[in-house]
């Protein structure tokens, strides 16, 4: 019985390797992603790369697991989600109050070290950020709200209680 049990499972295993989930790759450029109109300096770029744009780009760098079942499952999940929240590549595509809000997500994530997510940073050791590379971060989020803020009336992007 208990053998039966395993073969099964084993068949099981065998026949999701087939299943895989479309990878998030989008090839050329992308004209709607946030450094097509606000500088990202390299510092903060670099930071972006390791820590962030996996989960919140349209080109995801796949690691060698991903071509496991259910591990693809479980990482394409966590790449929609990332990118329903925000999305760098799609960021100019919004209107100018939902850039606005996103910035203030990103400083609050960055800030309470909601982000990057444990499970990414489990894996991907240099993607923990250290307290200089948040305020890297943060204090470049700060300057696109402000440049909405130049560009846009402030009531536009400030939702009034």
């Amino acid at each position: 019985m208990l053998k039966k049990i395993f073969l099964v499972l084993l068949a099981i295993l065998i026949i999701i390797q087939f299943i895989r989930p479309a990878k998030n790759k989008s090839e050329g450029p992308q004209p709607n992603t946030l450094s097509a109109k606000y500088p990202v300096p390299d510092d903060v770029k670099v930071i972006l790369d390791k820590a962030c744009l996996d989960c919140h780009s349209n080109n995801t760098r796949y690691p060698w697991y991903y071509n496991i079942q259910p591990v693809a499952w479980w990482l394409n999940k966590h790449i929609t989600e990332g990118k329903s929240h925000f999305n760098i590549d799609e960021y100019t595509n919004k209107r100018p109050r939902y850039q606005y809000h996103k910035m203030e997500e990103v400083i609050e994530m960055v800030k309470e070290g909601e982000m990057p997510l444990n499970s990414y940073t489990w894996t991907h050791k240099d993607a923990r950020l250290s307290t200089e590379e948040k305020e890297k971060v943060t204090g470049w989020a700060t300057a696109v709200m402000k440049s909405l803020e130049s560009e846009y009336p402030m009531d536009s992007l400030i939702r009034r209680n």
